[in-house]
């Protein structure tokens, strides 16, 4: 899927990237079967890069690994705007910086939601990101 420039993330999505309302990851095994799960965080990196929390998820690690493209969805917690991304997986971080960013940001998620047993940081897995768009809303 080549691409002629990087896409820069908006200011308008960046609440979306906070971590408040968990985001929807979608891969695809080389086989052609689809995976849909929750993750807990899209963090932002740089203007076009993203980082999704590795936590317990095997099969959507699997199929990156088989096929790097995935497709996240995310929602801006301010006005519930939805943020659709298509991402190319790039590498994992287990440890450094963005590792120990988003591992406070995880532990910080879990105490409030009373899973801090169950919520641990295996990776930040980085994500070139290939396109973002707002999903089109209508109020019926």
């Amino acid at each position: 899927m080549p691409h002629a420039d990087p896409v820069t993330l908006p200011a308008e999505v960046m609440p979306a990237l906070q971590g408040a309302i968990p985001a929807t990851i979608v891969t695809c095994a080389l086989d052609g079967e689809p995976n849909a799960t929750t993750v807990s965080q899209v963090h932002y990196v740089d203007r076009n890069h993203v980082a999704l929390s590795f936590q317990f998820f095997s099969k959507t690690i699997r199929n990156v690994r088989e096929n790097p493209y995935a497709a996240v969805q995310v929602i801006n917690p301010v006005d519930f705007s939805v943020w659709l991304f298509d991402l190319r997986y790039d590498h994992s971080e287990t440890e450094g910086p963005l590792f120990d960013d988003m591992d406070m940001k995880l532990e910080a998620i879990a105490s409030m939601t009373g899973m801090s047993d169950v919520f641990k940081l295996r990776g930040a897995d980085v994500y070139e990101v290939l396109a973002v768009r707002k999903a089109p809303w209508r109020r019926t």
